[in-house]
């Protein structure tokens, strides 16, 4: 597996003034591991993830299965051994109120959850405070909590902190935990458009 998805901890930032969405990751030492720009007007989100921003190595690729779905499904690719790691399925209705996703294995089998840290908080940041109020978001394999992915409070750009530090028998692919950032970015910068 490349290394670059072996650190504990990242950080994804949003560029805020683009036309398109520009995504970086930065290891724990600030350096920049993997990029991201999303194409403009795709019916079906198809998100590569790349190396560096010369984009030429393409290093994880995100698929939405159809093109508009309520409980949307993502396939993880690991672009260099075009290998699906698993997917990311959105909960529909439940996700209304608090964001809640389903973590699954390569089978499509439900092997964990990523959901919004508590229902009071979802309902302040919907109705009450918006993005004035960070997200925060605890994912799941089995029962055991396997990461922690936490949004920045940043009035200029879009910052999600994703630390897999407390995982520390690899329960988790990374790979997937890293997809669930980009989307949670992606989905959340289309609900504040």
């Amino acid at each position: 597996m490349n290394p670059i998805f072996q650190f504990p901890t990242y950080l994804l930032r949003r560029q805020a003034i683009a036309l398109t969405g520009k995504f970086r990751f930065y290891d724990p030492a600030g350096r920049l591991v993997m990029f991201s720009e999303q194409k403009m007007f795709r019916l079906r989100e198809d998100i590569r993830v790349f190396s560096d921003e010369s984009k030429s190595q393409e290093v994880l690729s995100i698929k939405a299965r159809q093109i508009l779905d309520f409980s949307a499904a993502y396939d993880v690719v690991d672009s260099a051994y075009n290998q699906k790691v698993g997917a990311l399925r959105r909960r529909g209705l439940q996700s209304m109120l608090r964001d809640e996703w389903e973590v699954l294995d390569t089978n499509d089998n439900v092997i964990g959850k990523l959901f919004e840290d508590s229902m009071g908080m979802a309902l302040l940041r919907r109705f009450l405070l918006g993005s004035w109020l960070p997200q925060n978001y605890d994912m799941t394999v089995g029962e055991t909590r396997v990461a922690d992915l936490k949004q920045n409070f940043n009035l200029f750009r879009y910052e999600l902190n994703l630390d897999f530090s407390m995982d520390t028998t690899q329960r988790l692919d990374r790979r997937l935990g890293l997809a669930a950032g980009i989307l949670l970015a992606t989905v959340e910068g289309k609900q504040s458009s």
